[in-house]
């Protein structure tokens, strides 16, 4: 049975005034990084696993509070996918010798040579996703979501709680 315009379902999706932004930017993301993946798990190594090779490769050694935020990771899953990076001999984890609470995590000969041998493929698939959508679209789409991260980053608010608004 379909519902009717007054039946519950359709009168709840009335009361939203606006489009539902995390869904659209998780559909995006999937449509995107499904692209990914096939050079990603031919390479050995998972979506978080890459994001933070390659993080580190661009930025070089961080400590896990940065990668949190830079590769968004909850910090609980960063520990362990950084416990897996080092047994595979993707990344090294050392004390601060000021503060020893303090970690660094940076790459390992192994981890640089990984992220070298994925870097054509992953610029490969840039070029396809560009070639797609189009080079304005493309670069207008990146300032566009740098700007939104600016933005919202600096309107004062609670983190988290509308997950799944």
């Amino acid at each position: 049975m379909s519902p009717t315009p007054s039946s519950p379902a359709v009168a709840d999706a009335n009361v939203f005034g606006h489009r539902n932004l995390p869904l659209l930017l998780l559909q995006a993301r999937e449509r995107v990084i499904t692209r990914f993946r096939p050079a990603l798990q031919a390479a050995g190594v998972t979506e978080q696993q890459w994001r933070i090779v390659r993080c580190v490769a661009e930025a070089g050694p961080l400590e896990p509070r940065q990668l949190v935020t830079l590769c968004a990771i909850s910090s609980p899953s960063l520990a362990g996918v950084l416990a897996r990076m080092d047994d595979l001999g993707l990344v090294t984890r050392k004390r601060l010798g000021h503060d020893a609470r303090r970690l660094q995590v940076a790459l390992t000969p192994k981890g640089r040579a990984l992220a070298r041998r994925l870097a054509p493929r992953i610029e490969a698939i840039y070029a396809e996703i560009e070639a797609g959508i189009g080079s304005e679209f493309a670069r207008d789409f990146y300032r566009a979501l740098d700007t939104l991260i600016q933005r919202l980053d600096s309107v004062s608010g609670d983190e988290g709680e509308a997950e799944g608004a």
